[in-house]
């Protein structure tokens, strides 16, 4: 949960909360209740929402020294791109607020020794010292035909070979000399299907997609049909993108005053929108082109943490402004079963700390769906929509108190598969309704409200945005922007199936 004070204008919150913990069990069912954010009193599953970053480097990002025999790969230099220590990430990362992290540093020739033999002992030792925390040995793959993106294995006593494995035969950067044919298109989905049929699948999660991106829907590295064409190879391993890229600190000089060279996530041909990448930020997008023909496409937010802003880099550290919430017990197997699962949402400078969305057909006995689930529905049947928000009491990591302005309620049909592979617009999607604090109600940090959609026909989702700001929509951000004043929450969709 928070990790952060309370403001003296909200102290009175925080001390009735603790008040209510020293009560017995019997009589306090509103705080437990509030521990866990469900919309009716918390999960019965044991599940909770576990703040976390798959996206994190150390020294073990290498640079690489030629030496003078070109025909031997150059030597590693531990610490060239990144000087944090994988323990160091740890604390940090449980300093912050995180439950849960997943070490992925990226590599060059040969770079898969690198990760057997100095990364995973030092996952290992981040593990004995911060116990606390659930952390991951994973990989930024240096993506054959496109840009990074994560890989996660399942956490057993295999996982060092898995991981090293996959590094080793599809990382395009591993071969000395280079070999061209490593970085092909075609190559990721040989990857992708290699990796579904393992006995342990690991997630991969594409970063910082539109990093390259010229414009406004004109992709770099990482295209539309290439996301579909890996979704189509592994739905179960390649299971969504970085909504929120990493490097969020690239506007701030190490005193915190504004930096005019950098921009927000380092996309410098074109912007982030809200510290949103295009392909999630725009209504209608790419993200909504995948969500209607009926995806289970998700979205992440990470740090990627390379050196801390105030060190002279453009990065916070893992959990210090953004965070990805899993609805998952504090294990490893159900973290991963919630990133697969889409039941995600994520948030920028603690904005939120729970989302808990509710959709259930208005009818005796019908059963419910949360995020990334699926309700379905008799055809012209209404749908009540409840939604139970935690924005938590007192001052974030960048000494704001922010409060949620306003909630969106985003809606889209299913249309089936898309016209083109590279189509990145579904004209279906809309902002349903904008909710303010006219519409919810507030009990201490809890915002809780209820809609109805009305005589549903056709099949579709729903999906969550919220915002600190008075923007309608996510502004393109500039250079020198603070971060900490541009703050953004978003949920994973749930879909309704009409029969």
């Amino acid at each position: 949960m928070r990790a952060r004070p309370p403001s003296a204008a909200r102290r009175s919150v925080v001390a009735a909360a603790s008040l209510l913990a020293l009560l017995p069990a019997t009589l306090a069912p509103v705080a437990r209740a509030h521990e866990t954010g469900a919309p009716h009193g918390g999960h019965d599953d044991g599940r909770a929402w576990q703040a976390g970053d798959h996206h994190v480097h150390s020294q073990f990002s290498v640079d690489w020294k030629p030496g003078s025999d070109l025909s031997k790969a150059p030597e590693p230099v531990v610490g060239g791109d990144s000087n944090n220590t994988i323990p160091t990430n740890a604390r940090m990362a449980q300093k912050y607020g995180l439950s849960w992290m997943a070490a992925t540093d990226h590599g060059g020739p040969n770079h898969s020794r690198v990760s057997r033999d100095m990364t995973y002992p030092e996952v290992l030792k981040a593990r004995r010292e911060v116990p606390g925390l659930v952390l991951f040995f994973g990989l930024e793959l240096n993506t054959p035909g496109a840009d990074h993106s994560s890989i996660i294995v399942p956490a057993s006593p295999q996982e060092r070979d898995d991981l090293t494995d996959l590094e080793r035969r599809f990382d395009k950067f591993e071969a000395w000399p280079a070999d061209p044919a490593r970085d092909q298109e075609s190559r990721m989905v040989e990857a992708l299907t290699y990796m579904k049929a393992l006995p342990r699948p690991p997630v991969v999660i594409a970063h910082h997609p539109s990093r390259s991106a010229k414009g406004l829907g004109q992709y770099g590295q990482t295209a539309p049909a290439e996301l579909r064409d890996w979704n189509d190879a592994a739905p179960q391993v390649s299971v969504g993108m970085e909504g929120a890229p990493g490097h969020q600190a690239g506007g701030l000089k190490p005193d915190g005053s504004p930096r005019t060279d950098e921009k927000r996530g380092a996309y410098r041909q074109h912007p982030t929108y809200g510290g949103f990448d295009q392909m999630t930020a725009r209504v209608g997008g790419f993200w909504d082109s995948m969500l209607g023909e009926g995806r289970r496409w998700w979205i992440t937010a990470t740090s990627d943490s390379h050196r801390h802003y105030t060190d002279g880099g453009i990065d916070f550290w893992p959990g210090e402004y953004a965070k990805t919430y899993v609805l998952a017990r504090k294990a490893p197997d159900d973290i991963l079963d919630g990133l697969r699962n889409g039941r995600v949402f994520v948030a920028t400078g603690d904005l939120v700390s729970s989302v808990d969305l509710e959709v259930r057909p208005v009818a005796r006995g019908a059963t419910a769906a949360g995020i990334g689930g699926e309700v379905t529905v008799s055809r012209g049947q209404d749908v009540r929509v409840t939604l139970r928000v935690r924005d938590p009491a007192g001052q974030n990591f960048g000494g704001r108190s922010p409060e949620v302005k306003r909630i969106d309620l985003i809606r889209g049909d299913l249309t089936g598969p898309a016209p083109s592979r590279s189509a990145d617009e579904n004209p279906t999607t809309r902002v349903e309704r904008r909710f303010t604090a006219a519409d919810w109600v507030r009990e201490g940090e809890f915002i809780t409200l209820t809609t109805t959609l009305r005589n549903v026909q056709a099949s579709g989702y729903i999906r969550l945005r919220g915002t600190g700001t008075d923007e309608a929509e996510p502004a393109m951000d500039v250079p020198g922007e603070n971060p900490w004043d541009d703050l953004w929450f978003y949920a994973n969709p749930v879909f309704i199936k009409v029969r």
